[in-house]
């Protein structure tokens, strides 16, 4: 399927989910002038390409700690290691990367002892892994909502993908609805109240209730996942920055602005920003270095990754 087969709508319906995941698609509808039907096939084609509407929630929200952890493997054992990690229940990502002896992982830890059981007992302990860095999540700028974008549209309000490791609220109580709504909404985070009601057995007001919640209180967020090579960008890129401690905040929330960059956040180690951008092609990557990072305040370093694989990609946090 070739990314010049999506049209105008099919580009309009991406980027109105990716700004909410449950829009109507009545307004859809409305917004382009054709029918709520035409929106709804549209919709449901898409999903046969791969679209996905995920319900997640927000780690910090949830009393999570999010963790990059970044593995030097020998060769032969790098995609076995990723695939244990990815039937993990406490990962959300796993990537391949770097002629297939560096792995990349994000984790959800609840407490100390869940962390240390991984990074300080199971790695370690793993045959043929060289080496292991694990990396706090500090800030994370943007990377909550979507997977793919496309440079034609516009960029998403930067208060709705933060996921701040930072934030001095409590975390959230969540009852037994709750985590119902969770687990259904990462299914399908289009699943409709009667369906959601219907999984909860609560009536649909209250789904509604526990769904405005959730979201009012920036527990939940909903992610669209979809192939960016039918966007036409066939370059994912992991890349590490170190910055000046004073440019760190100004630095982040400019790439979070950057349509070319699907995650960045603050971390801990040597680099101390990272950002996975999406690219059409090597010369795309280049002109982005040079145009867009190589002009920002504060970069004393960087270090780039192509990503050879996605072995997990958005894939929900323990509720």
């Amino acid at each position: 399927m070739d990314h010049d087969t999506l049209d105008d709508l099919d580009q309009h319906l991406l980027r109105t989910l990716q700004l909410d995941g449950r829009v109507p698609f009545s307004r859809i509808a409305r917004d382009r002038s054709v029918s709520e039907r035409t929106v709804a096939r549209r919709y449901q084609r898409l999903r046969t390409l791969g679209l996905r509407v995920i319900g997640r929630p927000v780690s910090s929200r949830l009393g999570l700690t999010r963790w990059l952890l970044r593995l030097h493997c020998t060769p032969d054992a790098a995609g076995a290691i990723a695939e244990v990690l990815a039937r993990r229940p406490d990962t959300s990502w796993v990537t391949l990367a770097s002629g297939g002896t560096e792995l990349y992982c994000a984790l959800n830890a609840r407490t100390a002892e869940e962390r240390n059981a991984l990074l300080l007992e199971k790695l370690p302990r793993t045959p043929r892994v060289l080496s292991v860095s694990a990396h706090c999540m500090l800030r994370i700028f943007v990377g909550a909502t979507s997977t793919w974008h496309a440079t034609r549209f516009e960029p998403q309000s930067t208060a709705a993908m933060v996921d701040s490791g930072a934030s001095a609220a409590a975390p959230l109580s969540l009852d037994t609805t709750d985590r119902i709504l969770f687990t259904e909404l990462a299914r399908d985070g289009r699943a409709t109240l009667p369906e959601l009601a219907a999984a909860a057995d609560r009536s649909p007001s209250s789904v509604q209730r526990h769904l405005d919640r959730l979201r009012g209180e920036g527990a939940l967020n909903l992610s669209v996942d979809f192939d960016p090579q039918l966007l036409g960008y066939h370059m994912a890129t992991r890349i590490w920055l170190n910055v000046t401690p004073a440019h760190l905040r100004i630095v982040g929330e400019t790439l979070a602005t950057h349509p070319q960059i699907a995650f960045a956040a603050a971390i801990t180690g040597t680099s101390n920003l990272v950002a996975n951008g999406i690219f059409r092609d090597p010369a795309d990557l280049y002109n982005y270095i040079d145009r867009r990072i190589g002009r920002l305040p504060g970069i004393q370093s960087i270090e780039t990754a192509p990503t050879l694989r996605e072995v997990k990609r958005l894939a929900p946090a323990m509720a």
